[in-house]
C-alpha cells in the first residue's frame, strides 16, 4: 500500500482513542492496562457503566466480532475489541513503547520476553486474590475464612518469596540495567513487566503490610522493592498515582483484612 493511501486512514485512526471496558470504583485487572497507558500518555477512555458492561462484551454484534468473556476489554482505534489482560497488554507493549528495547535484539523475541515476566507477575496477582477467595470468587469472603486464613498463612511464607526471589534474579541478571540500578526487568527501560510488577507489589503492600515490611526489611529483594520505588517516580505514572484518577483497592482482587497478614 502507498504512502499517500495509508495516510489518510492513519490520520482517521488516531482521532479515535482507545475505551476500557471495565468495572467502576476499584483498580482490579484493569489498573494494568491504564498504567500502561498512563505511562506512555496515550489517550484512553473509559466505560464503566455495570449495567450495561457485560451485555456489551459478550454479544458478538455489539463487539463486531468474538464475543468476550469477562472484562477487561480494550477497543482498539479500529473498533476490534480485545480481552483478557496480558493479551491486551501484549498488543500494546510496542504501540505503546513498552515491549522493550534491546540493541541486536529481535523485536518479537524480546516482546515474548517481556510478555513471559508479565505473565508471571499476572499469576502472582492471580493469587493473591484467591488468598481471600480460595474456594469461590462467587461466594463471600465470610463463607471461606477459614479457608482463606490457611491460604493467606501459605501465601505468605512461601509463594511472595518465591516470586519475589524469582524477579530479584530477574533483576540480577539483566546486564543492561545493571548501570541504571538494576530494576529494569528487560533491556534498560520501563516495559509492561516492569508496570504489572509495580502495581502487583503496591497491591501487596496493601493487602499485606507486616509482611511486605518485613520481607522488605530482609534485604534479599532490594532490587525488586527499588523496581517499584523507581516506576512510581516515572513521568506519567507519579502524576497518575497522585491524581483522582487512580482508584483506592478495596473490594477487588487487592483486600486487606487483618486475619490474613502477618509478619511470617
Amino acid at each position: 500500500m502507498s504512502t499517500d493511501t495509508a495516510e489518510p486512514a492513519l490520520k482517521r485512526q488516531k482521532k479515535e482513542e482507545y475505551v476500557l471496558y471495565y468495572w467502576p470504583g476499584n483498580p482490579g485487572r484493569g489498573e494494568h492496562i491504564r498504567l500502561a497507558f498512563e505511562y506512555a500518555g496515550v489517550p484512553y477512555t473509559e466505560f464503566n457503566d455495570p449495567g450495561k458492561l457485560l451485555s456489551i462484551i459478550t454479544n458478538a454484534k455489539e463487539v463486531g466480532g468474538t464475543p468476550h468473556f469477562a472484562p477487561p476489554c480494550l477497543k482498539l482505534p479500529s473498533g476490534t475489541f480485545l480481552s483478557q489482560t496480558p493479551a491486551i497488554l501484549n498488543h500494546i507493549a510496542p504501540k505503546l513503547g513498552l515491549a522493550g528495547n534491546k540493541e541486536g535484539a529481535d523485536p518479537e523475541e524480546l516482546r515474548s520476553l517481556v510478555n513471559q515476566l508479565t505473565l508471571t507477575a499476572l499469576d502472582l496477582n492471580n493469587e493473591t486474590h484467591d488468598t481471600h477467595h480460595p474456594i469461590a470468587s462467587e461466594d463471600y469472603y465470610e463463607d471461606q475464612k477459614e479457608e482463606a486464613i490457611k491460604k493467606a498463612k501459605n501465601h505468605r511464607a512461601k509463594r511472595l518469596p518465591k516470586y519475589l526471589a524469582h524477579f530479584q534474579n530477574v533483576l540480577e541478571s539483566n546486564p543492561d540495567g545493571k548501570d541504571k540500578g538494576g530494576t529494569y526487568l528487560v533491556g534498560s527501560t520501563t516495559t509492561t513487566a516492569d508496570l504489572v510488577l509495580f502495581q502487583v507489589l503496591d497491591g501487596t503492600s496493601y493487602a499485606f503490610p507486616k509482611r511486605y515490611a518485613a520481607l522488605k526489611k530482609s534485604g534479599k529483594y532490594d532490587n525488586v522493592f527499588a523496581l517499584k520505588d523507581r516506576v512510581a517516580q516515572e513521568p506519567g505514572i507519579k502524576e497518575y498515582l497522585a491524581s483522582d484518577r487512580r482508584r483506592p483497592y478495596g473490594m477487588n482482587v487487592f483486600r486487606y483484612y487483618p486475619e490474613l497478614d502477618g509478619d511470617k
